[in-house]
């Protein structure tokens, strides 16, 4: 299944560090500058190695047969609440794996799943495949999202090859009949003529038979 989702861009990390150089006395400044920016920025790193982390687990979280789609959306709050409370995360990956695992049947669906920052703000919402507008917008900006369009293109690819390959299947065959028709009408022609052949040696001979004996036959009369 394609993997896509804003999830993807928290992998990044854009770190930049303002310097003051203006004078003597800003050199204090900028020091005292640097190091709040630095704690800031160790806990915005912190926060994108939890999300990578958390994506990842995602990942890992598979899918009953009948959920074609699945898509996550997480709001800051719910990471932060996750990040400082892991019963909390491990709670929320448990209820998505229950939702994603479970059967949709008798049609294949897309499943959403929201999470906040609380157990209450949790929900699942699912759409049959075919009916799923919803899905496709309310997913857009998903943190985490899955798709069956690779694996409908590769079943597409793979009912093609067969297409084809039973195409060339049926033109060999039709060759292949073609070849023995053709060898047939010739062996019959050549039987045909084989037959001709002995017709006519077998006519010739009886003349020739017939010549032998009445010259014989004349040859006595005149001799006696």
């Amino acid at each position: 299944m394609a993997i896509g989702g804003i999830g993807q861009n928290y992998y990044q990390n854009n770190v930049e560090t303002k310097r003051n150089t203006k004078n003597v006395n800003g050199t204090e400044k900028f020091a005292l500058e640097k190091t709040g920016s630095t704690q800031e920025l160790s806990e915005a790193e912190e926060m994108e190695l939890f999300k990578k982390e958390f994506y990842e687990d995602l990942s890992k979280v598979t899918n009953h047969r009948t959920v074609s789609n699945a898509a996550v959306n997480i709001s800051e709050a719910a990471f932060k609440a996750m990040k400082e409370d892991p019963q909390y995360r491990e709670k929320v990956l448990s209820l998505i794996q229950r939702d994603w695992g479970d059967s949709y049947a008798p049609r294949n669906c897309s499943v959403l799943i929201t999470v906040g920052a609380t157990l209450n703000e949790y929900r699942a919402d699912s759409w049959p495949v075919g009916y799923d507008s919803e899905f496709d917008v309310r997913s857009q900006n998903s943190f985490y999202k899955r798709t069956s369009e690779k694996k409908d293109r590769q079943k597409e690819l793979l009912e093609e090859y067969l297409e084809k390959r039973a195409q060339a299947k049926r033109q060999q065959q039709e060759l292949l009949d073609e070849k023995v028709a053709k060898a047939e009408q010739e062996r019959s022609r050549l039987a045909k003529a084989w037959a001709g052949d002995r017709q006519m040696a077998a006519a010739s001979n009886a003349y020739d038979a017939n010549v032998m004996t009445e010259t014989a036959a004349g040859g006595d009369t005149l001799l006696g």
